[in-house]
């Protein structure tokens, strides 16, 4: 499996340690993120990762900003591209199974680094139902309108 990582300067700190947590599982990791904490545009890093996904290079990818929002408002303008904000572990297992989320933002400022590594165990291992959940999903793109 490969995933696709990319954050801004809040979320430093936390992708080293999720870096480590996928390299030790054996995951390839494609790194789109800035490697210090001097302040930079988000989006020069989450655009690289949907894209990423989006062409089936990663099959799942991880974002991090401050408050998660901004990168998953990036990400989610790309087609088939389902980011998911979640700051507890309840709402990264729904993301999965009911939204079949294939990325997962992390709000780097107001979620712990314990929990964070903790959802990304949950992304990783959780899969997505289908079922009614599928017609749901088939509806979210706005061509479908």
């Amino acid at each position: 499996m490969t995933v696709a990582i990319g954050n801004d300067h809040a979320g430093t700190t936390y992708k080293f340690e999720i870096v480590k947590l996928l390299k030790n599982q054996g995951i390839e990791v494609i790194n789109f993120g800035t490697d210090d904490d001097s302040s930079m545009d988000y989006p020069d890093a989450i655009h690289p990762v949907a894209d990423a996904v989006e062409s089936g290079r990663a099959e799942l990818g991880i974002i991090l900003c401050g408050s998660g929002n901004g990168a998953a408002m990036t990400a989610n303008h790309h087609k088939n591209i389902r980011a998911a904000l979640c700051w507890n572990d309840e709402l990264v297992a729904l993301a999965r199974q009911h939204n079949d989320a294939n990325i997962l933002s992390i709000p780097a400022r107001f979620v712990s680094q314990e929990d964070a590594l903790q959802f990304v165990g949950t992304f990783l291992n959780t899969d997505f139902e289908g079922g009614r959940h599928k017609r749901r999903i088939d509806k979210i793109p706005a061509s479908n309108c």
